[in-house]
């Protein structure tokens, strides 16, 4: 506080600032002043008003922290009803819903489609009376919700007080309150952690957190609101005409709108918008469970009506549902390559986000007590997108008098090997390693895939084939098989068989970091595998050294160490890697002093389409050359390697003049590095 302001006109002017970065930071996402800056700024209007309590006011930034807790809600009148909509599931139904509106206008009204996403939330209505949010309520019924005043007050999007000046005295503003996906997950996460119950769902947690009698809680849950409508305006038809417009009044005001608005001329224009969010589903932030279509000209809206409980100018086109209940039926348990045992649900098939689904994860045998799930069960299911379906809760008032307890398996389904649980760990294990029959078909297909020996031709469907037929026991077997071996597998012709036993001899040549990576050391990621490659500079080195050696690689704990000294410990693994290696796998020898490093400290970037090696194989050259391979231009970066159709990342490197070469120029450096 400056020598000459008083604590009133110093309180005034820290709520304004405050507001605006609040602003800035949660509905604008760009943020003016680091959080050291707002936090000084909060903490000195903390103690004006702790020192003169008169000057707190309700729209203050200090009073979203949540107040003392209520015995009860209070009981909310709704002075317009907060109708809900019809919904519709499929294209003729949209196109029906147009049918009719149209049918009910002259033939000379004309108007336009606004789309929006329909957020999977709580619907919640705020009145402010000159600027300032008085009162928070529920839908409820629609003609009465509660009270929830102190709760919306602590969500960080919602504006205590309306920016600008042009808006009505009375104002009452409807929209979603929702939790993003990111926040949903890390309430959960600290649920298990405090082995506390479990939310369903972000729009099961919203609701949780909104009904909150303690308002200090609801402030600790990462709520959002997007509005989606103006209730009540003095001289709304004034202040706009339409509701795109009205959105962007409350854009104005400083209120979260979406930003996926869009105004459509027809029906199909709301059919492609449809679509368009339908396939960003997925990528969003949050939840959203359909697309709302509504006439935009709210003179419009006006001729159109209600029915008695929605707007006959608005309809909710839902997306095919995310949650089902079905039955689960059995579980069975499978073996991963490191040995993990995963309970798997058998379910009686239902459509859920898109697809029919039979079988869902149950994680591991915690997540099985904490669900209390028992064989009979109903059970809600989730399926987001390409996420594997979960069992998210038990229908518990639907428990069948024969239901069955999981019984919790003390051997491997497969090989009969004890299992184990490691301490600190969740997850049951097989003891039984490499002569587990799961372990080793898994084991071989890591062996095969992509990022380690890179084996194209051998899909997870012939490396069944070649284990059930007795072709292949180890990843070492591989390189023993013959064309005419493979030739006569089912589906796998003579032209076939040549291109494995091509790939299988191709893939001989490879680096000592993906060869660590793919002989599955359980924790031994390409990251770790590269660093030990480059620690210990050759295989031998590295299979002779102890835990306590291996602690010295950057990347590498207790239990890493301890998971490369088991594996090599096993005589088993040691005779397949040295099979692996008497069958002709080789790699560069890693050099040491001072042509170590080529390119060591050195930060490249590449871009554009190269012709003598794929990307991911130039990346691996030149880490290990001792490089760092980012993703994107900086002011950091020392190098930009750029093949045909290079674009903006070379032009940003020219621009800022970092140092550039072709794919001659890179192959040149490569093979002084002796990558080549």
């Amino acid at each position: 506080m400056t020598k000459t302001s008083s604590p009133e006109s110093r309180a005034a002017v820290l709520r304004e600032q405050l507001h605006l970065y609040n602003h800035q930071y949660y509905v604008l996402d760009q943020p003016s002043v680091p959080d050291v800056e707002y936090d000084r700024l909060f903490r000195e209007l903390q103690d004006i008003e702790a020192q003169h309590p008169e000057l707190r006011t309700p729209d203050s930034p200090t009073q979203r922290v949540g107040g003392e807790p209520l015995s009860a809600f209070k009981t909310v009148r709704h002075e317009i009803p907060m109708l809900s909509l019809d919904n519709v599931f499929s294209e003729q139904e949209l196109r029906d819903f147009d049918r009719r509106v149209r049918s009910r206008l002259a033939d000379q009204e004309t108007f336009h489609y606004a789309c929006e996403p329909k957020l999977d939330g709580i619907a919640a209505s705020l009145l402010y009376v000159d600027g300032v949010l008085v009162r928070g309520a529920t839908r409820g019924d629609g003609q009465q919700g509660e009270d929830i005043t102190q709760n919306v007050r602590t969500v960080a999007s919602i504006p205590l007080k309306l920016q600008g000046d042009d808006w009505p005295d009375e104002l009452e503003v409807r929209g979603e309150i929702y939790l993003p996906r990111a926040g949903f997950e890390k309430i959960n996460a600290q649920a298990r952690q405090n082995d506390s119950k479990l939310f369903v769902n972000p729009r099961n947690a919203a609701a949780g957190s909104l009904r909150q009698l303690d308002s200090r809680i609801t402030a600790s849950r990462p709520l959002e609101m997007c509005c989606y409508s103006v209730a009540l305006a003095e001289d709304q038809q004034q202040l706009f005409k339409s509701h795109s417009e009205g959105l962007q009044k409350l854009a104005q005001w400083g209120f979260l709108v979406s930003p996926l608005l869009n105004v459509v001329d027809d029906i199909e224009g709301c059919l492609d918008y449809y679509q368009s969010l339908l396939a960003q589903r997925d990528g969003l932030a949050y939840d959203i469970d359909g697309i709302v279509f509504k006439v935009n000209e709210l003179s419009v809206q006006d001729t159109l009506g209600f029915v008695s409980r929605a707007p006959r100018w608005a309809i909710a086109h839902k997306f095919p549902a995310q949650e089902e209940i079905t039955t689960l039926k059995e579980v069975e348990f499978q073996v991963g390559r490191t040995g993990a045992i995963t309970p798997v649900a058998k379910l009686e098939p239902v459509f859920v986000g898109g697809v029919t689904v039979s079988n869902a994860t149950l994680h591991n045998f915690d997540e099985v007590q904490r669900l209390g799930v028992m064989i009979g069960d109903d059970i809600i299911i989730r399926r987001a997108g390409d996420v594997i379906p979960q069992i998210v809760q038990v229908v518990e008032d639907r428990r069948p008098a024969d239901a069955r307890a999981i019984q919790i398996p003390e051997h491997c389904p497969v090989c009969e090997s004890p299992l184990e649980k490691a301490p600190g760990e969740a997850v049951l294990r097989c003891t039984g390693g490499l002569i587990c029959g799961a372990q080793r078909r898994e084991g071989i297909k890591h062996f095969a895939s992509r990022k380690a020996m890179d084996i194209d031709g051998l899909g997870d469907k012939l490396v069944d084939q070649l284990v059930d037929s007795g072709l292949i026991e180890t990843i070492a077997d591989l390189y023993s098989l013959t064309a005419p071996q493979l030739a006569g597998l089912e589906r796998m012709g003579q032209k076939s068989a040549d291109n494995l036993i091509a790939a299988l001899n191709k893939s001989k040549d490879t680096t000592l970091p993906r060869f660590l990576f793919a002989l599955g050391i359980r924790e031994v990621g390409e990251a770790t595998a590269r660093n030990l490659a480059l620690h210990f500079v050759s295989l031998e080195n590295l299979m002779a050294a102890d835990q306590e050696a291996l602690l010295v690689v950057d990347d590498v704990g207790p239990i890493v160490a301890s998971h490369i000294a088991a594996f090599f410990a096993v005589e088993h693994n040691r005779d397949v890697v040295a099979a692996l290696v008497a069958a002709g796998i080789r790699w560069p020898e890693i050099k040491t002093g001072s042509d170590a490093q080529l390119l060591s400290g050195q930060t490249w970037v590449l871009t554009g389409n190269l012709e003598a090696m794929t990307r991911a194989e130039a990346k691996e050259k030149l880490q290990a050359l001792g490089a760092k391979v980012a993703g994107s231009v900086s002011a950091k970066t020392d190098c930009v390697a750029a093949g045909s159709a290079a674009g903006s990342k070379l032009a940003k490197a020219q621009s800022l003049g970092i140092k550039t070469l072709d794919e001659e120029g890179l192959i040149a450096v490569l093979k002084e590095g002796g990558q080549l």
